[in-house]
């Protein structure tokens, strides 16, 4: 008998899990469907920023699926666990045998004075999100008549849009609250690495500073900063962050904290329910990032496609990576140095702009940043993710040298 899995979501955790289910699952088996809120077939959202500097088509980020059944712009309204059936947009009522959330997330609107438009419930005008291939298309129409850009969030999303809007031409400023850039995921020497990297493409940084409002009547002209000071700018981008998008799951009566609840099997708390990715809320963590969301679609394609029935998630080892033209970044594990009982090597070329630096306690690696050269991050990823003993000479680690060919 053909058991009808429903994907709630096309985004990337949805289209891994389809690609591999389907791969593995024995023919006439599984009968998959994906609902995509999108009017697109499932694209890599770690590309958007190339698609707006125009290194790449839109069409050309596009996920495999595995021949799922993709239904482009149809969006989930409600969930009804008991009866199996869920309900789009249009009132159509869809039967399913298990279903699984890959909802995504949204994006964080900070608590900015004048954000929104004064007529409709939209962004004012020239203030854009960076989370679709919508939003990537809009602002690339907003780029080329633009004169000024300032991007509100110094995170990695943040990092990669104020780079691509540099590379387009516009003179960009970065407003970011903490003392240095992607303060998640790199120390402050790193973080200063990447500001250089930044100022010497046009984009100025502004830590420690917090957007207070926006200025202008229906479309932007400065964004004003808590200390009083004006940015002139046509076009502001938000890059805040995301929060899981789980009011469907939560209406539907799942167990939600930050995100939809699930176990080491990705279960919820619904029987034959189940979720992956960014709406997914496992051990207490929220990722966020496409490495973590692939691997939890490969443990429950596993499951439900009969190919590893057994396999579990016990968590992610997170890798954050940035590759955008001149501005390379790659950093996992804990990155700090203020435990006694850790050994830190670093190597600085202020002339290259690079920066890397090991975190290691005894002989096993704990945590390491790189910036401005990623040729060992193969290597490093691999020690990391294995806890494999590093060698006495852990330098060799942090040079081409020593990187595999």
């Amino acid at each position: 008998m053909t058991r009808r899995i429903a994907v709630v979501g096309a985004g990337m955790a949805a289209a891994r899990f389809a690609q591999q289910t389907l791969a593995h699952a024995p023919v006439g088996e599984v009968q998959l469907t994906l609902f995509g809120h999108e009017p697109h077939a499932p694209y890599n959202r770690a590309l958007l920023a190339d698609v707006l500097t125009g290194r790449y088509r839109p069409e050309s980020i596009a996920l495999p699926t595995g021949g799922a059944d993709i239904r482009h712009g149809c969006e989930v309204v409600a969930l009804d666990p008991r009866a199996r059936t869920l309900r789009t947009a249009t009132g159509e009522s869809v039967s399913y045998d298990t279903l699984v959330l890959a909802t995504g997330a949204n994006p964080v609107l900070p608590p900015i004075r004048n954000l929104h438009s004064t007529v409709g419930t939209g962004l004012k005008e020239g203030v854009h999100a960076f989370r679709t291939l919508a939003d990537c298309v809009r602002l690339a129409e907003a780029a080329a008549n633009a004169t000024r850009a300032v991007v509100v969030g110094g995170g990695v999303l943040g990092v990669s849009a104020a780079r691509a809007l540099a590379a387009l031409g516009l003179p960009v400023e970065i407003v970011h609250q903490a003392p240095h850039l992607m303060e998640r995921h790199l120390d402050e020497e790193a973080g200063q690495t990447v500001r250089r990297a930044l100022l010497a493409m046009g984009a100025a940084v502004y830590t420690e500073n917090r957007a207070r409002a926006l200025h202008g009547a229906e479309g932007v002209t400065g964004l004003e900063l808590a200390g009083g000071h004006v940015l002139d700018t046509d076009l502001v981008v938000l890059a805040c962050g995301v929060r899981p998008r789980s009011a469907l799951a939560k209406a539907a009566g799942l167990t939600v904290r930050r995100g939809v609840v699930v176990d080491d099997t990705l279960a919820t708390s619904a029987p034959d329910v189940y979720a992956i990715g960014d709406c997914a809320e496992h051990r207490g963590t929220v990722h966020g990032l496409s490495g973590p969301a692939w691997e939890q679609a490969d443990v429950l394609a596993g499951r439900l496609s009969g190919a590893r029935p057994h396999a579990v998630h016990t968590g992610s080892r997170v890798l954050a990576r940035l590759s955008a033209g001149a501005i390379e970044i790659a950093a996992f594990g804990d990155v700090t140095d203020a435990d006694r009982d850790t050994d830190v090597l670093r190597l600085t070329d202020a002339t290259r702009g690079s920066y890397k630096k090991l975190v290691m306690r005894d002989d096993r690696l704990v945590g390491a940043i790189l910036v401005g050269d990623l040729a060992t991050v193969g290597d490093l990823t691999h020690a990391y993710e294995r806890e494999e003993p590093l060698p006495p000479d852990p330098l060799h680690l942090l040079t081409t040298q020593g990187a595999h060919q």
